[in-house]
């Protein structure tokens, strides 16, 4: 059995006869874990070893793991910076701030590889127009040149450590006021405007990135329809003009700013038709129902799956990193950033 299309949530700390039906059926392809997910490493260590079990190839896990006010995983995982404080140390050296951010990547991604995830939607590489909170000091910079260094440093930590980056919000979500997990949010520039937003793209997908998160920002005067939804953007700019041939995934379906692709079976198809290979469906198991009962003829190409299937980690990761050099040095660099993360956003988000 292929992995399919759809990447969905889970509603506890272990699977239910009904997860475990659901997570069987081949539209599914994946398990992106939250909070609610999580109670100490043992429980997560189950979960996804459960969730790995239940096919061949194994479904994919994934988690929101930035640092800073996104960090899923929190009690026993070492507390991330905020991104930004990362760009705060590239003001005062530069090439610390490189050094850095590559051990602050290696550090997350070996602590969630740890326990069997297989990868983070991480890093956010939204620049920081200053307008946009639910972005604010998730961005790294609010410089194209800064941001795409310290995104590209922060990705070769996580290949380092085994794991794919899936960069994110395509094209760029800081530019709006509007949160899109709340409401429609629109971005009114030129598309010759948002060349610093997709700078950060070009550079990571000169450095094999694997994967792209697409936002569900519209862009009016380059498309009527949010990112994520939008041929233009997903076929056009990204796979054709950037060139890039890595797995793409849209941002949570059940999110307001993807209302305008209309009932859930639509919004998926709409963003597979797009150029989307993985929809995300992560609150909402009533639409997860509803959506493989209607898609059940939908039947992925070939090169769509083999993108999605390229996102399982390597085996191999590391057992015991408290007896690494590596990491220790990690945490130390990670104290001497001396800001500690504010977990404010509300669960769910990404």
């Amino acid at each position: 059995m292929s992995l399919g299309p759809l990447m969905i949530g889970l509603a506890g700390l272990e699977l239910s006869a009904e997860d475990r039906e659901v997570l069987r059926h081949g539209l599914v392809g994946g398990v992106v874990l939250f909070g609610r997910n999580y109670h100490d490493p043992a429980q997560l260590r189950a979960l996804v070893d459960a969730i790995h079990a239940l096919r061949s190839p194994p479904l994919l896990t994934a988690v929101d793991q930035e640092g800073g006010r996104v960090q899923r995983f929190k009690d026993g995982f070492t507390a991330l910076p905020a991104p930004h404080v990362l760009g705060r140390r590239w003001d005062q050296d530069r090439r610390e701030a490189l050094h850095v951010a590559r051990l602050v990547g290696w550090l997350m991604a070996s602590e969630v590889r740890s326990v069997g995830v297989d990868f983070s939607f991480a890093p956010c590489v939204d620049l920081d127009y200053g307008v946009n909170e639910v972005i604010g000091d998730r961005a790294l910079h609010a410089d194209a040149e800064a941001v795409s260094a310290l995104a590209v440093s922060f990705h070769a930590g996580m290949r380092e450590a085994g794991m794919h980056a899936v960069a994110k919000h395509f094209p760029g979500h800081g530019a709006v006021v509007a949160d899109t997990h709340l409401t429609a949010a629109t971005d009114r520039r030129e598309f010759e405007d948002m060349e610093a937003d997709l700078r950060p793209y070009r550079i990571l997908i000169d450095n094999q990135l694997a994967g792209v998160l697409a936002a569900h920002v519209v862009y009016p005067k380059v498309d009527t329809w949010p990112a994520s939804l939008s041929r233009r953007w997903i076929a056009g700019v990204l796979r054709q003009e950037l060139k890039f041939h890595g797995c793409v995934f849209s941002d949570d379906l059940g999110m307001a700013g993807a209302a305008a692709g209309g009932p859930m079976p639509q919004r998926v198809r709409r963003a597979l038709a797009a150029g989307c290979d993985v929809a995300l469906i992560c609150n909402d198991r009533e639409a997860v129902h509803v959506v493989l009962d209607e898609l059940q003829s939908f039947a992925p190409e070939p090169a769509s799956q083999a993108r999605v299937v390229r996102m399982r980690a390597p085996p191999g990761a590391p057992c015991d990193l408290t007896a690494s050099a590596q990491w220790r040095e990690a945490l130390i660099q990670v104290q001497r950033l001396g800001a500690a993360p504010d977990f404010s956003l509300t669960e769910g988000r990404a």
